[in-house]
C-alpha cells in the first residue's frame, strides 16, 4: 500500500518570475516571459498549476491511483509520473500509439515517466478515441482497479483554478498575455484571471477544432483568440525553420524553450511583432509552460 501523507501540500520548489525576451530586430514592442518553467524541477510548468488541486482532491477521496491519457510526447504523462514519485501515488499512463510498446525507451518523455515509476498500457489510436466512454474506462478499472481520473493533458475545473494562479499582480501592466495550448486548461485559467483590458493569445501546438467550444466550457470572457498560424503541422511536427529558429533562440537567450509548445509560441510571436500584428509601445507577456525534457527528443534532428 502506497502511503499519501495526512496533510497534502504542493509547493513549487521555486516561484515563477518575468523576464525580458532578447528581440533580433528593432521594435518598440516588448516581449516578456513568465518563468513558469522554474516551479519544479520533473513537474513542468503548467502541469504543476494543473496537477495541484486534482491531487489534492485524489487525496481528499481516499485514492492512491492515479491514471491518466496521453501521447507520446506528452508533458502531462511526464508531470504526472514525477507527481506520483514525489507524492506517493502509483501513476498509470494509458499511451496513444500500440506501435511503441516495444520502443518507448527510445522517447526521452516516456523513458521519463517509466523510470519516475508509471505504468504504461499502449492502445491503438482508435481505442484512444474511447478515453472519455464509460464502458473505456469500466474496462481500465477492471484491469487496473480503483483510480482518480485526471483527463488528457490534465484539463478539468481543478485544473483551471490551479492555472487562474499564474498570474500576479505585477503582471496587470501588461497588453497580451499569450501561452501555448494542448487542451486549453491554461489559457482557461489565463483568460479567467486576466486583468481588464488585457487580451489573451493562445497558440495551439496541434491541428484542432475543438478549442473553440472547449474553452467556453471553464470560462465565459470573451478576451481571448486563438492563433492557429503557427502549429507547423500538427503535434509534435516540425519543420526545419522551426528546429533552426528553437536551436538559435537556445542560443541567443538565457533561457531555453522546446519544439513542441514553446517553440511554436515563440516562433509565432517574434514572427507576429515582426509583421506588426501588434501596436506600437505594446508589452507582451508570454507563459513558459516548461516541458524542457522535449529538448531531448529526436524531433529536435534535422
Amino acid at each position: 500500500m502506497v502511503c499519501i501523507p495526512e496533510v497534502f501540500e504542493m509547493n513549487p520548489e521555486r516561484e515563477s518570475f518575468n523576464e525580458k525576451v532578447v528581440l533580433p530586430f528593432e521594435t518598440s514592442v516588448e516581449l516578456f516571459v513568465k518563468r513558469e518553467d522554474v516551479l519544479h524541477s520533473e513537474i513542468s510548468g503548467n502541469k504543476f498549476r494543473k496537477l495541484k488541486y486534482n491531487l489534492q482532491e485524489a487525496k481528499r477521496l481516499g485514492f492512491n491511483k492515479l491514471l491518466t491519457f496521453g501521447g507520446a510526447y506528452s508533458n502531462h504523462i511526464a508531470a504526472v509520473a514525477a507527481a506520483g514519485k514525489a507524492f506517493g501515488f502509483e501513476t498509470i499512463g494509458i499511451i496513444r500509439g500500440d506501435e511503441l510498446v516495444d520502443k518507448f525507451m527510445e522517447n526521452e518523455t516516456l523513458r521519463l515517466a517509466f523510470e519516475n515509476g508509471m505504468r504504461f498500457e499502449f492502445v491503438s489510436r482508435t481505442a484512444y478515441r474511447n478515453k472519455t466512454s464509460e464502458d473505456f474506462l469500466e474496462q481500465l478499472k477492471a484491469k487496473f482497479g480503483d483510480f482518480y481520473l485526471i483527463p488528457e493533458g490534465g484539463t478539468n475545473a481543478f485544473a483551471v483554478k490551479g492555472c487562474e494562479e499564474i498570474l500576479t499582480e505585477a503582471d496587470a501592466n501588461f497588453d497580451y498575455l499569450c501561452c501555448a495550448i494542448g487542451t486549453g486548461g491554461t489559457i482557461s485559467g489565463i483568460v479567467n484571471s486576466a486583468f481588464e483590458n488585457q487580451k489573451v493569445l493562445g497558440f495551439p501546438a496541434l491541428k484542432e477544432s475543438f478549442l473553440q467550444d472547449e474553452i467556453p466550457l471553464f470560462s465565459h470572457k470573451n478576451n481571448w483568440e486563438l492563433i492557429r498560424d503557427y502549429h507547423f503541422g500538427g503535434y509534435a511536427k516540425t519543420t526545419t525553420e522551426l528546429i533552426d529558429f528553437v536551436n538559435d533562440f537556445n542560443q541567443n537567450q538565457s533561457f531555453k524553450i522546446e519544439p513542441v509548445y514553446t517553440g511554436k509560441m515563440f516562433y509565432g510571436l517574434f514572427d507576429m511583432i515582426r509583421n506588426n500584428y501588434f501596436k506600437p509601445n505594446s508589452k507582451i507577456l508570454a507563459v513558459h509552460t516548461g516541458g524542457l525534457q522535449g529538448l531531448n527528443s529526436k524531433i529536435l534532428q534535422k
